[in-house]
């Protein structure tokens, strides 16, 4: 599309862990651009999302979940959240109100703001778990914060609202040339995606019983004549107890979450996926300044 008369603009949507960003930016795209699970604190660098309205291109940036880190990749995450509100045009604050309330974690967030003098978008989420009653008693609780340009009420998993909210933020959107193609749907290179997806498997597959020191790592990406594509990826575990457990009986855990990684990929590159995992022990992959750059995060934040 010629650049005359086109508009663009980035959108960091901040949150605490589990508010729902990574779901609504992949509504927002019509495609998957973010690892989702029930588990939180799941996105570890920062994901563009991108959508084309007419001469309109908004760029929305899915953070990690802003919560009070202990460890060195927990600060990484949140530094890298917070880095994405200085870096863009408009912030988008989503607060799951799912169960009535805010909670401690997004009080934090916008005395954060307030702080930074910093005016944002505030955007309800999960409201189709509260009656409309509760639902117009929080939201006038948080305009009186004083933080919030406009708030909108969303449901991200089910999409009620969400193309209200992408109309009127594409508004927003200043004067410029697109600065991504118009089939780009996201700045993340697929084999890095392709990592996020299996990790994302292990995610709902293992559910608690492996911590969140695991990584994926795609080690090659050869493409054929005939279309299709063979993908290995290692995975890396910090014990070897974790490594059993990722294996399972036999080798059918480590299986089930190769053929569900195999199959949304599949979906996502349109071509035949063929999927190797290894498993790995590396105690201290956590200290590893080469992980960090992977993701984009300050491994000293």
């Amino acid at each position: 599309m010629s650049g005359k008369n086109q508009h663009c603009g980035f959108v960091g949507i901040i949150g605490a862990p589990n508010a729902g960003k990574s779901t609504l930016v992949n509504r927002l795209v019509g495609a998957k651009v973010s690892i989702v699970s029930p588990k939180v604190q799941t996105t570890r660098a920062r994901v563009m999302g991108i959508v084309n309205r007419g001469k309109t291109q908004v760029i929305f940036v899915d953070t990690p979940g802003i919560f009070a880190p202990k460890r060195r990749l927990e600060k990484a995450m949140v530094a890298a959240a917070w880095a994405g509100v200085k870096d863009v045009e408009f912030v988008a604050l989503l607060m799951d109100v799912g169960h009535g309330r805010i909670n401690a974690e997004t009080r934090a967030i916008i005395a954060r703001l307030k702080q930074m003098e910093r005016k944002v978008v505030g955007i309800l989420n999960k409201i189709d778990m509260l009656k409309k009653e509760q639902l117009l008693a929080l939201a006038a609780e948080l305009d009186a914060e004083g933080v919030f340009t406009d708030l909108y009420m969303i449901s991200a998993l089910k999409g009620d609202g969400v193309q209200k909210l992408l109309i009127d933020l594409a508004k927003k959107m200043p004067e410029g040339p697109w600065m991504f193609e118009e089939d780009q749907i996201t700045d993340m290179p697929l084999r890095l995606l392709a990592a996020e997806i299996t990790r994302e498997k292990i995610f709902l597959q293992l559910g608690d019983e492996l911590p969140y020191h695991s990584t994926v790592e795609t080690e090659s990406w050869e493409e054929f004549d005939n279309g299709s594509v063979k993908i290995s990826q290692t995975l890396y575990v910090m014990r070897d107890s974790q490594k059993a457990i990722v294996l399972g009986k036999g080798g059918t855990r480590i299986k089930k979450i190769g053929e569900a990684s195999r199959k949304e990929l599949e979906e996502i590159l349109e071509r035949r996926v063929h999927l190797s995992l290894f498993v790995k022990v590396r105690e201290k992959w956590t200290d590893d300044p080469e992980r960090y750059r992977t993701w984009g995060l300050e491994f000293d934040a």
